[in-house]
């Protein structure tokens, strides 16, 4: 077992990212269909578009994102996340055992330290590990900051 791949505290240790076309109509049926509970979400501050968000199904955690599935190179309709003790080792590990990597691991503005991953059957792996525990209030503040210095 590779000791860098124990879940981080504060994450399931796997969960899964769903690109649909509209959040909201997607947040609306996992709360008919399962009960679904939303944990937060974040909203694109240029587009007031879902980028993300969390959801509680039955004490499991599903993330939504809102994507256009028209792209002649759709971004994948499923992502598995990885929550992992240290998100660089086990990326190099992954690369090391066949996986391509697409992106490499770096800090994110939401506390979490990710990278990407495919799988040699085509899946797509993100890994991270937490290193700064951020409220969802000080996520989009942050998100709203970055947003706006890469407006023209």
């Amino acid at each position: 077992m590779n000791p860098d791949a124990e879940p981080a505290p504060s994450y399931p240790p796997l969960s899964a990212v769903l690109t649909v076309p509209d959040a909201a109509v997607a947040i609306a049926f996992y709360a008919r269909a399962f009960g679904a509970v939303e944990r937060f979400r974040l909203t694109d501050p240029l587009t007031g578009r879902i980028a993300h968000v969390e959801l509680d199904v039955l004490g499991g955690l599903l993330m939504l994102a809102e994507g256009a599935a028209a792209d002649p190179a759709p971004e994948p309709t499923l992502r598995l996340c990885l929550f992992v003790k240290d998100a660089d080792a086990v990326t190099a590990s992954a690369a090391a055992a066949g996986a391509l990597v697409q992106r490499a691991p770096r800090d994110e503005f939401y506390g979490h330290r990710c990278g990407r991953i495919r799988d040699p059957f085509g899946h797509e792996w993100m890994l991270f590990h937490e290193y700064e525990p951020v409220p969802p209030a000080e996520m989009q503040r942050r998100w709203n900051a970055l947003a706006k210095a890469k407006t023209p």
